[in-house]
């Protein structure tokens, strides 16, 4: 496999026409493309990028993934960025860069992150009562409605069960209909005591923005994210997605043999729980928003309270099954954070309409993934934990050989 490293004025005479230039073939990409603002401040990693990518490409073989794509990002700098195999197994279209993926559930970071936005500006306050805003908002427990506020929204700590009217969201209903029907659950626990995964509730945040701005929530995205960040192919509906001249179609089946199937509506009703549409290239780019190099849109004060361990999530350890290193598990706010030895490591994974996604990030290094796939995969469950694998066996080695200092174990709060 040949990898083109750009270092000086070749990289920015090569970065305007890379979407164009990096178009793959079939599984396999005729040249995978390393890409450096220079100066390159990491070799180790820069190795460890590649030999992770070779490793990346064989587990797509071997699953049969029909396509996918994948972003690193260390710094300020991104390390990789490309995508593989095709978005349509029967046309056998190549995915590049810019090809439109489905988000799923990634689409609760970015939310939450927006939210974050909203805070920074004085728009929104985590602790404001999500009642305050949605007046007909109603649980069982008469208190606890107007206890529950911004972040029990969004670390899934409202006190509903599980999956509370997943089921609507999911027949098409949309949240004014489901958020008349909370009141009628039994709940299971006090405001910000236990994690419950939510689809419907957590994405009231879009009707508390809308109410607090007057505009929808898929138009503050565009606003205050997308736009800003230069994320250029990414929308929240389905016409964004359709609309778009270079998506890839999501793929049901398995093993030897995938089939295309249709795009479905599902979860443009939930737009913060799995709604938003975006390429790799827009994902290296939101990378670097919540690793802390766009101070102007969010600051680290504000990355700190997003990325704050609230609520142990013991119970779904099986997200971490294939990390052996984890030691505890936390949902933040749309985030999901992970603690080993020393270190925290933020996650989400997404699924909806046949389409896997996964982003991580160690915030302390600057390091972060990015994975899409258009299919439900051996290869979306064993790409960030191989990846993570990789990146601790590389410190490890770096910290033998005194090229980094030993770091103090992380202490969570005591409250947890």
């Amino acid at each position: 496999m040949k990898s083109i490293f750009l270092t000086g004025i070749l990289l920015f005479l090569f970065w305007a026409g890379f979407s164009s230039m990096n178009a793959p073939e079939g599984r396999e990409s005729e040249e995978d493309i390393l890409l450096f603002s220079p100066p390159v401040l990491d070799p180790d990693f820069a190795s460890l990028t590649q030999e992770y990518i070779d490793h990346f490409q064989e587990v797509m073989d071997a699953s049969n993934t029909p396509g996918a794509a994948i972003a690193i990002v260390k710094d300020n700098q991104i390390y990789y960025l490309n995508g593989f195999g095709v978005k349509n197994n029967k046309t056998q279209e190549p995915i590049d860069v810019n090809t439109v993926f489905r988000l799923g559930s990634l689409s609760k970071g970015v939310a939450a992150t927006l939210t974050g936005v909203m805070v920074e500006k004085g728009t929104l306050d985590w602790n404001a009562k999500v009642v305050d805003y949605l007046p007909e908002f109603e649980l069982k427990s008469t208190e606890q409605t107007t206890k529950v506020n911004l972040k029990h929204l969004l670390s899934h700590t409202t006190g509903l069960p599980y999956h509370a009217y997943t089921d609507m969201v999911e027949r098409g209903h949309d949240l004014s209909f489901i958020n008349k029907h909370f009141k009628t659950v039994d709940l299971i626990a006090k405001e910000g005591e236990v994690y419950a995964y939510q689809n419907a509730v957590f994405s009231l945040i879009g009707e508390v923005m809308e109410v607090a701005t007057g505009h929808h929530v898929s138009d503050l995205l565009a606003m205050e994210l997308f736009q800003p960040l230069g994320m250029a192919n990414a929308s929240a509906s389905y016409e964004g997605l359709v609309g778009s001249n270079n998506y890839s179609h999501p793929h049901a089946g398995g093993g030897t043999y995938w089939n295309k199937r249709k795009i479905s509506k599902k979860y443009y009703n939930a737009i913060p729980a799995g709604g938003i549409n975006a390429s790799i290239s827009d994902m290296s780019t939101y990378l670097q928003l919540v690793l802390g190099n766009r101070p102007d849109l969010l600051s680290e004060k504000t990355l700190d309270q997003l990325f704050e361990p609230l609520v142990n999530t013991r119970n779904k350890r099986k997200y971490f099954r294939r990390w052996p290193f984890v030691e505890e598990s936390y949902y933040g706010l749309g985030h999901r954070v992970v603690t080993t030895n020393d270190d925290i490591i933020i996650y989400h994974g997404g699924y909806v309409n046949g389409y896997k996604s996964e982003i991580s990030f160690n915030r302390k290094d600057k390091v972060g993934i990015c994975v899409l796939t258009n299919a439900p995969s051996e290869l979306s469950g064993r790409s960030i934990p191989e990846f993570w694998k990789a990146y601790r066996a590389m410190k490890a080695k770096k910290k033998e050989e005194g090229q980094i200092e030993e770091q103090p174990a992380f202490l969570l709060p005591e409250k947890l």
